[in-house]
């Protein structure tokens, strides 16, 4: 299975926010490349909230580019067999943290955010990943500075994505 079907299978088996997941499932059959950075009208992306439910904390990085304070997450990749392996692999990569395991039950979220040209959309599939006890960070290069923060701060320094992120996360959990 390729990870444009992958996609259409997550996507049609999300039961949440019903209007906006039709409109990645419409993106999607419109652009055949749609899972690609190549794809100027918008691509998928996935991304992954890493929590650390025994401290009640969340890992975020402050984005290189946008200089936000967000979960891990960006670009499919080739190698990327399905979209929650997608949202590990960026996890892993973007903390530093070998150990992260996928929170069951599939994605927590989407969120469709406009970027920069020659880009227009980045159609975000939102999962959470539990880090293991003792968790060391490592910063990487697309990050200006990681760091964990309780969940009741999550709010003070992110956006509402990252928020609703988190409650749903939590919810889960």
């Amino acid at each position: 299975m390729s990870l444009y079907d992958d996609a259409v299978l997550v996507l049609k088996g999300y039961e949440e926010q019903e209007e906006l997941r039709q409109a990645y499932l419409d993106h999607l059959e419109a652009h055949p490349d749609g899972m690609w950075k190549a794809c100027h009208a918008g691509h998928v992306t996935a991304s992954a909230l890493v929590i650390d439910p025994e401290r009640g904390r969340v890992l975020l990085t402050l984005h290189k580019k946008l200089r936000k304070w967000l979960q891990m997450g960006g670009h499919c990749e080739p190698e990327d067999g399905t979209l929650a392996a997608a949202a590990l692999r960026e996890a892993t990569e973007e903390s530093g943290i070998a150990e992260l395991t996928l929170l069951p039950g599939g994605p927590l979220r989407l969120d469709r955010h406009p970027i920069p040209p020659p880009c227009h959309w980045h159609f975000d599939v939102q999962y959470a990943v539990l880090a293991p006890s003792g968790a060391v960070q490592e910063i990487s290069d697309e990050s200006l500075d990681l760091r964990w923060f309780p969940y009741d701060e999550v709010a003070d320094v992110a956006d509402d994505s990252v928020v609703r992120l988190l409650e749903a996360t939590r919810a889960r959990l």
